[in-house]
């Protein structure tokens, strides 16, 4: 073995996904070529102006420059618990069922260290966010996707779950607004996720970073509302793309306190937790005005209609999501994701992902994000038009 040989664990996952676009754009740049990205989903706009303000002050103050406690601030949890119920109607107590996490990636790759061993499964719903199938294949777990059915609504069919799987799943990815199809949760879908929790004591993972998105009136609800969910599961919250603060790295988990406690047992032996100038913050961002994240929405519904209308108009037969930062489309016949992907890129010198990149039940499908600047987008659209029409 060589001396800078990756680990058999590492070389079991495929290269980080967006990067690998990353480099496509790169790669393209360097020639001279004019690409628009509409791949990553990373809001472009800034970072509310009350937010900003309070991480101003909070680096200036004098002891927030020393090491955080995992547990978190107590004006964190309890910013955290009084949106909860804000918004959610759901009961939080800051002291046991709230910690900081360092961005939703991180909370979700840690709680496969925490709850998975060699032998064990985790759930994870096809296509989705890649760290649901990879942190599982880090840790040295089984994954066992949960294909993602069109006909239902893009809810897993729980049904159709084999009973070995179900024997050694120790945990169950969900996210809803869905990444990347952009589909709400179906009536009905967290209560049976409860009752299959319950029945084959499977600890539920709700990854809930887009229900400050949505449109057409729609207001997407959290799991842990659906009775008895505390029981058997966590939510991930995350304040990355409601309140464009992808880089601040700030979230939180939230629900079972046993399994709150298990995650920070982890946490305390991996990092020094979050920086509280970040937590008071995210702190001041669930405690300021709505106004902001209704603006936000309504420059991505502006967005979205620009692209659904584009795409209907070159013959693409695609819905209109309700949330999330995505449209999410079948690829026109006699084309693969990458194929089609690979021809956009090409022909019009835009960049989309193939819906492949999310798990296999993505292939036939492509995601546009939304995260662009709007004259950009508009740029795009008009690429996509003259090229593919």
């Amino acid at each position: 073995m060589a001396l800078t040989d990756p680990s058999k664990r590492l070389e079991a996952i495929p290269p980080y996904m967006f990067a690998e676009l990353e480099r496509k754009v790169a790669d393209k740049r360097d020639a001279g070529i004019d690409v628009i990205s509409l791949g990553i989903g990373d809001p472009d706009m800034p970072t509310y102006d009350h937010v900003v303000a309070a991480m101003q002050g909070a680096v200036a103050e004098n002891g927030n420059q020393k090491y955080p406690s995992n547990r978190g601030r107590a004006e964190f949890r309890e910013a955290f618990a009084a949106f909860y119920g804000r918004r959610f109607g759901v009961e939080i107590d800051p002291e046991t069922e709230v910690i900081p996490a360092i961005g939703a990636k991180e909370c979700i790759y840690n709680l496969c260290f925490a709850f998975l061993d060699p032998g064990d499964v985790a759930l994870a719903s096809d296509p989705g966010y890649p760290v649901y199938t990879g942190g599982p294949v880090l840790a040295g777990a089984d994954v066992e996707v949960l294909p993602l059915v069109p006909e239902l609504g893009f809810a897993p069919d729980l049904d159709a779950i084999g009973p070995d799987a179900l024997r050694r799943a120790r945990l169950l990815f969900l996210n809803y607004p869905n990444n990347p199809t952009g589909a709400i949760a179906p009536d009905g879908l967290f209560e049976r996720v409860v009752e299959l929790a319950r029945e084959h004591e499977i600890l539920i993972v709700h990854d809930n970073a887009y229900s400050e998105t949505t449109y057409d009136g729609y207001v997407a609800p959290s799991f842990l509302q659906t009775p008895g969910a505390k029981e058997v599961g966590v939510e991930v919250f995350s304040l990355s793309k409601g309140y464009n603060m992808t880089g601040w790295r700030c979230a939180a988990i939230l629900g079972n306190a046993d399994a709150i406690q298990t995650y920070w047992r982890l946490k305390t032996n991996v990092d020094s937790g979050l920086f509280e100038a970040v937590q008071l913050a995210g702190a001041a961002a669930l405690e300021g005005p709505s106004e902001p994240l209704a603006e936000m929405n309504a420059i991505y519904t502006r967005r979205r209609d620009l692209v659904v209308d584009a795409l209907r108009e070159i013959g693409v037969e695609v819905a209109s999501p309700k949330g999330t930062i995505y449209v999410w489309a079948p690829v026109p016949d006699g084309h693969t994701s990458t194929s089609f992907c690979e021809h956009v890129l090409e022909q019009a010198a835009v960049v989309i992902s193939p819906g492949s990149m999310y798990g296999p039940s993505g292939e036939g499908f492509f995601r546009i994000s939304l995260t662009t600047p709007d004259e950009r987008l508009t740029e795009a659209v008009e690429r996509l038009r003259e090229h593919l029409s």
